[in-house]
């Protein structure tokens, strides 16, 4: 898996503080954005912050390119609807060569499950091949391929929605592949807005485990760049 934050809103933090401060002051957004100290920014999203107050939040966006990631992920990822999504598309691309898949550890640390899997994956592809070959177009060909075919994909986000991503999929409980997506797209986030990412993630850690009986009881663990 690889994950590239591409861009940003310029200065995400200060961007967030004037949208927030525009509904209480006199000044235009403008003036607001050339004018608030530091300090000011700080204070404004302190409150905005711990009063949830989120409509501030979404002025802010982060563009991500992924790759080598499966289709199984990508079919959680679209879920997550306010956001902007382009995929590879299996329609306009015709695979070639040999097949580029995720490996699930489980099966990988398993020489019998991973020769079954093996198994599948390469008879997936040898009829995807011969479709091809037979002049069946690839948006029908792709019909055989399996979940675990890599895939490229751009995501943007704006911050609101990033946080209630990460607080869903950083989760121990969430799926292992799309938890290390997150994970690994909340450490290129948090030095670009230290103060709003400073506690994103699982909900644990920043107001206790919301699972349940479901809890995996592991606290969340501090992120580190990839």
């Amino acid at each position: 898996m690889q994950v590239n934050l591409l861009y940003h809103t310029q200065e995400p933090q200060r961007a967030v503080a004037m949208a927030a401060r525009l509904c209480y002051a006199p000044l235009g957004a403008a003036e607001l954005l050339e004018s608030m100290t530091d300090t000011q920014v700080d204070k404004v999203l302190e409150t905005i912050m711990k009063s949830g107050h989120g409509s501030a939040l979404e002025h802010a966006s982060y563009t991500f390119a992924v790759d080598g990631v499966s289709r199984a992920l990508t079919h959680q990822l679209v879920r997550h609807r306010i956001a902007s999504f382009n995929q590879q598309s299996q329609r306009y691309v015709t695979y070639q060569g040999d097949p580029q898949v995720v490996l699930p550890d489980t099966i990988a640390q398993a020489p019998q499950a991973q020769a079954t899997f093996n198994a599948a994956i390469d008879a997936a592809y040898t009829a995807y091949a011969a479709l091809i070959d037979a002049g069946i177009p690839a948006e029908d060909a792709r019909y055989v391929l399996p979940n675990a075919c890599t895939s490229k994909i751009v995501i943007t986000m704006n911050i609101r929605e990033l946080l209630h991503f990460f607080e869903l999929r950083c989760c121990n409980r969430a799926q292992w592949e799309i938890r290390d997506l997150a994970r690994r797209m909340l450490a290129l986030v948090e030095p670009t807005a230290p103060y709003i990412f400073m506690d994103a993630g699982a909900s644990c850690r920043r107001r206790g485990c919301t699972e349940g009986k479901m809890s995996c009881g592991q606290p969340f663990a501090k992120v580190t760049r990839p």
